[in-house]
């Protein structure tokens, strides 16, 4: 893994689950530099507010499925379909979830899904294993070479 800085944009509601992030960035991964939204709609802003001012977009963003007002996977579709985000790897993640939810995840252009992490131990894996595996050239190569079509099949 690059020992350089990756940008991680987590699109979460929870303020605990956000707070264990936080802390999970903060104090056992130095690598990421954490952006935090707080729901779908906001998350839309964040990023037209952030191609407006020409700021880099995320290495990865990590998006909780059950959302406020807009719920995950329409904020999975909007991500795939603006330029700035099309090539960004998603990774989806729910407390809650069907195989069903899964597919759909897939569907709308999550990369891949797992379960959502809930302690500071588990952040801390989910932080490293994602950066793990999407910072390895050939998985990013791969999760988009089919155009957006197929997901990795992890979760």
């Amino acid at each position: 893994m690059n020992t350089g800085r990756y940008n991680v944009l987590l699109v979460e509601d929870d303020l605990p689950a956000m707070e264990l992030a936080h802390r999970a960035a903060v104090g056992s991964c130095p690598e990421i530099s954490l952006t935090m939204v707080g729901g779908g709609d906001t998350v839309l802003d964040w990023l037209n507010d952030s191609v407006a001012n020409k700021e880099q977009m995320p290495y990865i963003i990590l998006i909780d499925l059950n959302l406020p007002k807009l719920d995950g996977l329409a904020v999975l579709r909007k991500l795939r379909m603006h330029d700035a985000t099309r090539n960004i790897p998603i990774v989806a993640f729910s407390a809650e979830y069907t195989q069903a939810d899964v597919l759909m995840s897939y569907r709308a252009g999550a990369n891949t899904f797992v379960a959502k992490p809930v302690d500071l131990e588990q952040f801390t894996g989910f932080f490293r294993e994602q950066l793990a595996y999407w910072t390895q050239p050939r998985q990013r190569e791969l999760a988009f070479a089919a155009g957006q079509q197929g997901a990795t099949g992890r979760h």
